[in-house]
């Protein structure tokens, strides 16, 4: 793999110390660069923490804090997260194999995340709307819960798997999609012009603009992209104020 491309794993307010260290640990045995969290619930340098780390105290020392997931993603350019429920609506699911293929396989110095929701809850779909690609993990209907780091555990073998037979290995680089930062103004943009022309109403808003992100995520728009959506939407808000000038 590019030296450049980065590996990150993020996770959502983690309350539990042991997972934290443990999942440190396991950033060190997959060769993952950096551990994100967001408002963790607990102090994750505890001696429990460290403790569970073992060779991955490093990692666990360095980990980054970050108030909210947009920050956390910021600087990422491919993002998957991980989703327990099977009760998601309408938010598409992507194959394991497809989705952790699909993050690896650009030659560029990408910095890919895979986020990992709450203990007791997962991440809420409109957290999950912010990834590229959602996973699930496949575990029984009777008691599908997972423990943290094992979900981590998993999904970071399956990555390495797709590392080691080297099924990323491809010439084709491809464009980079959006970044978050760009991609969420630019949606918010456009939300805030369909309310004022009325294609929207406030009390269905936030589903119809769920579907939209949808869309535009399924076609992997790219900053040139988003760009030219915003000048769409600029443009017009400029034509409907002047049009009786």
């Amino acid at each position: 793999m590019d030296s450049k491309k980065k590996l990150i794993v993020v996770l959502v307010e983690p309350a539990g110390t042991i997972n934290i260290g443990s999942v440190a640990r396991l950033c060190k045995n997959f060769e993952i660069d950096e551990l994100r969290l967001v408002s963790p619930k607990c102090n994750h340098l505890s001696q429990d923490s460290q403790n569970m780390a073992v060779k991955g105290l490093k990692i666990l020392n360095e980990a980054k804090l970050y108030k909210n997931l947009y920050e956390a993603l910021s600087d990422c350019a491919r993002i998957i997260a991980t989703c327990g429920r099977k009760e998601h609506g309408d938010i598409p699911l992507h194959s394991n194999k497809e989705a952790l293929s699909w993050a690896l396989e650009s030659k560029r110095g990408d910095k890919i995340a895979l986020i990992f929701g709450r203990e007791n809850r997962g991440l809420t779909n409109e957290e999950l709307l912010i990834a590229n690609k959602i996973i699930s993990l496949n575990t029984n209907e009777k008691y599908p819960s997972l423990n943290l780091s094992h979900a981590v555990a998993i999904v970071l073998h399956q990555l390495n798997q797709l590392k080691q037979n080297d099924l990323f290995k491809n010439e084709k680089v491809e464009s980079l999609p959006a970044n978050i930062i760009k991609f969420e103004d630019c949606i918010n943009d456009v939300g805030s012009f369909l309310l004022d022309i009325g294609f929207l109403m406030k009390h269905t808003y936030k589903a119809r603009m769920s579907k939209i992100k949808q869309l535009l995520r399924r076609a992997q728009v790219k900053d040139d992209e988003v760009a030219l959506i915003r000048g769409i939407v600029r443009q017009a808000r400029w034509a409907i104020k002047n049009k009786n000038d």
